[in-house]
């Protein structure tokens, strides 16, 4: 049975969940707290006295987020390592019903679980601090500023907070950078980081149980609209373990003859052309996420390339389009909920509107895109 990163996405969508749950909350406490008193002469001086009021606000949301997180990933990677080795199971139940059976009785790796889970933790625990300070900085930023602006004369306080408040929700809260330099939102962030641990608890559950189970060889599957970083790996025949690089491989075939017969015959052979290592392909991008590729146990004079997707009239540069117009929605959703009167409130949900129409004309132009609501949303915006 194939498994891939995508067999395990919805395990992602509760940590999402949280993190756009908590990132709206601390906007929306941003803005209250700049809102507060907005017509008062001594507004900077308030703002400068309420510091520790939103310090202390701020610190409850994301200690609650950290405490919620960490449950929710943990229970994602071990479902994530359970399926993982379930596909096994199914793989090797296709060769026969004794090798099944034994798979069957293996136990879970909890202590791999465990070490998955811990990683996540201790990897992102310094993100709730920057969480806090990116918060505040804006904070402290925004009201000085705007200070600023209104003592030239040139703006309002309300506008000024508007327009600031706008910036830093276009963006969202952020200050998270990832191994290549990118900068991240604190939501797109933990998504993306659990996608990638809940994909490789998936794809080293399965492939550890196989290697437990004797097998060697892992087939890549074929998947529509794949990126340029997995294309070369479609379809190949991998070694889980061993040689990096295109070789020949000499093997047992996977069906071998029984009886009396078979007893007096050397085991029949098949030549594999293997395209390289699985530590190789991964390593050049292949399960990076938001993979839609699988592996599945590759059976020798058995198994079959698999059968290519053609998508007429959709390329891969049309599902970035959509990840870019979804990005659009959740910014102009951020904005609503910063929105310090009616007026800004109705703008930002205007310009939601007209994205979610974008998104709806851009998907039913092309056949093979399915929109994706939960990517759209962006906790509780009004």
């Amino acid at each position: 049975m194939p498994i891939s990163p995508g067999d395990v996405e919805d395990l992602v969508h509760e940590v999402r969940r949280l993190y756009d749950d908590a990132e709206v909350s601390l906007l929306e406490r941003l803005a209250a707290a700049l809102a507060a008193d907005i017509g008062s002469p001594r507004w900077a001086e308030l703002k400068l006295a309420a510091v520790g009021d939103l310090r202390a606000a701020v610190e409850t949301v994301t200690d609650a987020l950290q405490t919620d997180a960490d449950g929710a990933v943990r229970r994602a990677v071990a479902e994530a390592y359970a399926r993982g080795r379930q596909a096994a199971v199914a793989d090797v139940g296709a060769l026969d019903s004794g090798r099944e059976g034994f798979a069957r009785n293996l136990l879970p790796n909890a202590p791999a679980v465990d070490r998955l889970a811990a990683d996540f933790t201790t990897t992102n625990r310094p993100l709730y601090l920057r969480i806090t300070r990116s918060v505040m900085d804006a904070y402290q930023r925004i009201t000085g500023r705007t200070s600023g602006g209104v003592l030239l004369g040139t703006v309002t306080r309300r506008q000024a907070s508007q327009r600031a408040l706008d910036q830093l929700a276009s963006r969202g809260i952020t200050g998270f950078v990832s191994v290549d330099g990118r900068s991240w939102d604190m939501a797109s962030y933990a998504e993306m980081a659990v996608r990638s641990i809940t994909a490789r608890a998936a794809v080293d559950s399965h492939v550890d149980s196989l290697v437990d189970l004797g097998q060697r060889l892992v087939m890549v599957s074929d998947a529509p609209l794949e990126c340029p970083l997995c294309a070369p790996w479609e379809g190949e025949v991998l070694a889980i373990n061993g040689r990096s690089g295109p070789h020949a491989l000499r093997v047992e075939h996977a069906i071998q003859p029984t009886g009396l017969r078979a007893a007096f015959r050397p085991p029949a052979t098949v030549v594999v052309h293997v395209a390289g290592s699985l530590p190789e392909a991964r390593a050049a991008g292949l399960f990076h996420p938001n993979c839609r590729h699988s592996i599945s146990l590759y059976q020798p004079g058995v198994s079959t390339r698999p059968v290519q997707h053609p998508t007429p009239g959709t390329t891969y540069a049309d599902t970035q389009r959509q990840r870019e117009i979804e990005r659009h929605i959740r910014e102009w959703k951020r904005r609503a909920s910063v929105a310090l009167d009616d007026d800004a409130r109705r703008r930002a949900n205007t310009y939601v509107r007209r994205w979610q129409a974008a998104q709806r004309e851009h998907v039913a132009a092309h056949e093979f895109l399915t929109r994706k609501p939960a990517r759209e949303q962006i906790g509780q915006a009004r």
